[in-house]
Order: C-alpha cells, then structure tokens, then sequence
C-alpha cells in the first residue's frame, strides 16, 4: 500500500460473498416469495410503505398491490437498484435467515482477515448496493459466524451510486478518515476507477486468480484474496 491504512471499506457480491450466492440464491428466494408476502404482509407499516414507494417511483399511484408486485418483479428481472424493491428483499430475506433457510455465504480469507483487522483495532465498513439490512443479514447469519461486531458502520447506494466518484467522498466525511488513507476493497472494475477518482487506495479482488496472486500498478492492484491484501499492508497498518 502506498499509505499508511486507517480503514478498509468492502464491497460484498464478488469480493466477500461468491456472485453465484446472491444472484443464485438471494434473489430467487426473494422473487418466488414476493407476491405471497405482500399479500401476508399488506398491513405491515414498512411494507405498504415499500408498496407506496414503488408508485410513486413509477409515477403509476393507481397500481393496486397485485399489480405494483408485478412492476416490482419486472424491476428485479432488469436488476433496477429501487429502494423499495431492496426493502422488501431484504424483508424477505430475514425471515429465511430467521428460520434457517438461508445462511450467508462468506469467503474462508475474507472472514479470516476481517478478524484479524479488526483485533489490530483497524475500523471496517461495508459499502454495497445491497441495503444495509441486508448487509448486516448476510454477515450476522453467516456460515463463518455472526460476523457483525467486526463493522463499525455499512453503507449502501442511498450514500450515492457505486460508480460515482462523489459516493465515496461521501463515506471519507462520514468516517472522518482522509480518502488516502481508505483501502477499498471490490470486484468491479467501475468502483475500482470512482474510489480511485476520490483517492482511495484500491485492491480488485478476482477471486479466478490464484488466492496469493497480487498485482500492483501506479494506480491500484488485482489480488486473489483477501489473505494476499494482509501481506500487502503497511507495518502497524
């Protein structure tokens, strides 16, 4: 790292929990549920909330329920980032974690280093297009553990888009640490290039490589793990 590191904030699909998860896993759970917990659930607060949202964001206020769940399944077959559709995902989600059903998925390095990091008193945030609900899910009920405790704060797309240089300037003010001194952790070659616009320091994890591949250019690194980004911090980081 070029830079003594304060903070490392990390993405979560690719880079903590295996893609196949989320999109094999996480969303048809979701999708095959939606319509059936919308119509259990029509008088919960946060859902008819949700349900009302999603109107308004389609500017389509005379949708009933059954028909707002089919504008809701329509957006999930586009993988539309809408914050109503991720509240009732991440609803949905709870009750499987609750009862079992779902269990979250992490990487055998990722869970390893993030113990270690933050035992050396190093602050970690999440920063995913998820919700922070369903952040704090897929972590708290996670096959390494409740790995809750290790996060000091979870950030989601309502701080700004993942592609926007501005969203992490954003978490930089909100974390009070100086963007160069942030190691951001990520899969998508998109984030890499706006957390790099903002000052970050930058390591893409491609979990296709080798776990103890790393390779660094002027600008930022490729590594294969989060085992190989240990070796690569600054003494006392």
């Amino acid at each position: 790292m070029k830079h003594r590191i304060e903070a490392v904030v990390t993405d979560i699909e690719g880079t903590t929990t295996p893609i196949a998860f989320v999109h094999d896993v996480l969303f048809p759970f979701a999708r095959q549920r939606l319509a059936e917990f919308c119509r259990a659930q029509a008088n919960d607060p946060a859902v008819a909330a949700a349900l009302a949202q999603a109107r308004d964001l389609a500017a389509q206020p005379d949708l009933d329920n059954a028909r707002t769940v089919e504008l809701l399944l329509n957006w999930m077959s586009e993988d539309r980032k809408a914050g109503p559709l991720k509240t009732l995902q991440g609803l949905i989600w709870k009750s499987g974690y609750e009862v079992g059903v779902l269990q979250g998925q992490i990487y055998p390095d990722a869970a390893e280093e993030l113990r270690r990091w933050q035992a050396r008193g190093l602050p970690l945030y999440v920063y995913s297009s998820g919700s922070e609900e369903a952040q704090r899910l897929i972590f708290g009920y996670s096959d390494k553990g409740d790995l809750r405790p290790l996060f000091r704060g979870y950030f989601d797309t309502r701080v700004g888009a993942k592609v926007e240089e501005g969203s992490y300037r954003a978490i930089a003010d909100a974390i009070r640490i100086d963007p160069a001194a942030i190691l951001f952790l990520t899969d998508h070659a998109g984030e890499v290039a706006a957390s790099l616009a903002a000052g970050y320091q930058v390591v893409r994890l491609d979990r296709s490589l080798p776990l103890e591949h790393f390779e660094a250019d002027a600008a930022s690194a490729v590594a294969g793990s989060f085992s190989v980004v240990e070796t690569q911090l600054s003494p006392g980081a």
